[in-house]
């Protein structure tokens, strides 16, 4: 049985390729703390993590740099599987 392909080199180097480009969320727009890395980083709501503009499950490219997008963990959790983001709405307060 293979191995987890998240373990493997290939998407270790996408993830520090995307890293290395210091991006905002794709998703909030926020700044994401790149700083936050080791095993904090697996808890930490605004760590980095690898998001998939087509999840996994719905046919994405695991290793496609086009399908790979920067996400806070806490974003990239709250979107699941969907294709489609909500929407920020503005503020009541104007």
């Amino acid at each position: 049985m293979p191995g987890n392909p998240r373990n493997g080199r290939p998407y270790r180097t996408l993830c520090r390729e995307q890293r290395a480009l210091g991006l905002p969320c794709w998703l909030c727009g926020r700044d994401i703390a790149y700083e936050i890395t080791g095993p904090e980083a697996g808890r930490h709501p605004l760590a980095f993590t690898l998001d998939h503009l087509v999840p996994l499950s719905r046919g994405g490219e695991l290793l496609e740099p086009a399908n790979a997008r920067s996400a806070h963990r806490r974003c990239n959790s709250r979107r699941g599987n969907r294709l489609t983001t909500a929407q920020p709405q503005a503020s009541r307060r104007w």
